[in-house]
């Protein structure tokens, strides 16, 4: 695909998506894969499990932290050359991973992967907007959507047979292969679109952001073993509210700032992304938990689990496709908010859990969530990209996929301290194994305060929803009003 005067050939943009989902496979997968490489590795490098967990820690907090400042640079210099660097590091870095001594050469090349996988995850999201016609956005966006839950359901199976049948170091080299290609299909197909001259990066915008986020995703990691109440987390979140004004204050006297914030003034953008964190806290927070229950309450060996968990992300992969390509013809908004409607009646349905539930009343609590959240995404995504000007494709993007990360991780570490509370509190005491020892019922009880409290969260991003909706309408209407000749 080449670029005349910025102008897209459209005619490619199958080559480009093609390109670009392998950059998104590889990253997806591999945040999944090294999970269950965890105990392998715990015993084969000699290696207590607070340190092995690092290998996953390190990997997300280099990627957390680097996601928008990737997405200014390549708004700067072009997208291109740092979306091939990025499948050029990550790699080397799979390779380096594969070839590591011990556990802390493995957790620095972890590191030093993830600085790629930024490069890769923070563009992917702009680099399909751009090759696609607006008409197109919403389906491209679904496809790549779908891609990102093919990864994460074969994440975990994959992983299960290369440790089965190789070695843990193979969950590694597996990436090679793709990675080559990779970065030769990008080098072939993905325009190299000049940006707008005479920009600078915002250094001090950058580096307060980057403590701000490293602060808060450490206090979230540790606020879950040591306590949310306990010192070190109080001061780790002291200090992100103190970074985070400072970033503020920063952007708001910056001519060319790292993020501009003029950007927030659009409260359907704002609404989006509050709405998408939303959901990314929910669908974290019930991966998460699940395993325990499946394994510890219903007795379902590993193997069964995986294949149960699996239920949310086909259900989201065949669906996001789908009302991608809807949200293009009838509008983002309608499809949204049934999506988010999905979500809270199967976050209601899940909060039924028991002691005794069914392998198929499993399935069908939990397909309305694979659904609703298929529903969701795609046209919030094509919604929150249609919004970003040009040269400032990069940054939205990346601010789509840290919202993602952030989600995620807040998810992770709040519901599941919500639900190790509850599940003491319920017992009458609490366990030295944790809350996974206590008894099944207190387990279950606990779950389903968790999911109620969901179902509020979820509520909550519903009206905002249907707020924007009628907002939306009501500025069509206005315009319309002022267009119209007078009689």
């Amino acid at each position: 695909m080449q670029h005349q005067d910025n102008v897209i050939d459209y005619s490619r943009k199958w080559y480009v998506m093609a390109a670009v989902a392998m950059g998104i496979f590889l990253a997806t997968i591999d945040g999944s894969i090294v999970n269950v490489a965890l105990p392998t590795l715990t015993r084969q490098l000699g290696a207590d499990f607070p340190t092995v967990q690092w290998v996953v820690l390190a990997y997300l907090l280099t990627l957390a932290t680097l996601l928008l400042s990737v997405g200014r640079l390549a708004d700067m210099i072009g997208k291109k050359p740092i979306y091939m660097v990025g499948f050029v590091v990550f790699t080397l870095g799979s390779a380096l991973c594969g070839l590591a001594p011990d556990i802390h050469w493995l957790i620095g090349t972890r590191v030093f992967q993830a600085i790629g996988a930024s490069m890769v995850l923070a563009l992917g999201m702009a680099i399909v907007t751009e090759a696609f016609p607006p008409s197109e956005r919403g389906k491209a966006l679904g496809i790549s959507g779908a891609i990102v839950s093919v990864g994460i359901v074969l994440g975990p199976t994959l992983g299960g047979l290369i440790i089965g049948s190789l070695s843990w170091r193979w969950i590694f080299f597996v990436n090679l292969p793709v990675g080559i290609v990779g970065t030769l299909m990008v080098l072939r197909f993905v325009p190299a679109i000049r940006p707008r001259g005479g920009q600078r990066f915002d250094y001090w915008g950058a580096l307060t952001l980057l403590l701000s986020l490293l602060a808060l995703l450490l206090g979230l990691t540790l606020g879950q073993r040591i306590g949310f109440g306990s010192a070190q987390v109080l001061g780790l979140i002291a200090a992100w509210a103190a970074f985070l004004i400072a970033f503020l204050l920063i952007e708001s006297r910056s001519r060319q700032p790292m993020i501009d914030l003029q950007l927030f003034q659009n409260r359907l953008f704002s609404i989006n992304l509050v709405t998408g964190f939303i959901t990314f806290i929910a669908i974290a927070g019930t991966i998460i938990l699940m395993p325990f229950y499946l394994e510890n309450v219903l007795g379902y060996a590993p193997q069964q689990v995986g294949l149960m968990l699996a239920v949310v992300p086909v259900a989201l992969g065949l669906t996001a496709p789908l009302s991608g390509a809807l949200s293009d013809r009838f509008g983002t908004r309608p499809i949204t908010v049934s999506g988010l409607a999905m979500l809270a009646i199967g976050y209601f349905a899940v909060s039924s859990l028991s002691v005794g539930t069914s392998g198929l009343g499993y399935v069908l609590r939990f397909l309305p969530i694979g659904l609703g959240m298929g529903i969701f995404q795609s046209p919030n995504n094509s919604a929150i990209m249609g919004t970003a000007p040009r040269d400032r494709m990069g940054i939205v993007s990346g601010m789509l996929a840290l919202n993602r990360t952030l989600g995620q991780t807040t998810g992770i570490a709040v519901l599941g301290a919500i639900w190790a509370s509850r599940t003491f509190t319920l017992a009458g005491q609490s366990f030295s194994g944790g809350a996974t020892s206590a008894p099944a019922l207190s387990q279950v009880a606990a779950l389903h305060d968790v999911f109620l409290g969901v179902v509020v969260l979820v509520l909550v991003g519903l009206g905002l929803a249907i707020w924007a909706v009628a907002y939306e309408r009501r500025g069509r209407l206005a315009s319309k009003l002022r267009n119209e000749p007078a009689q």
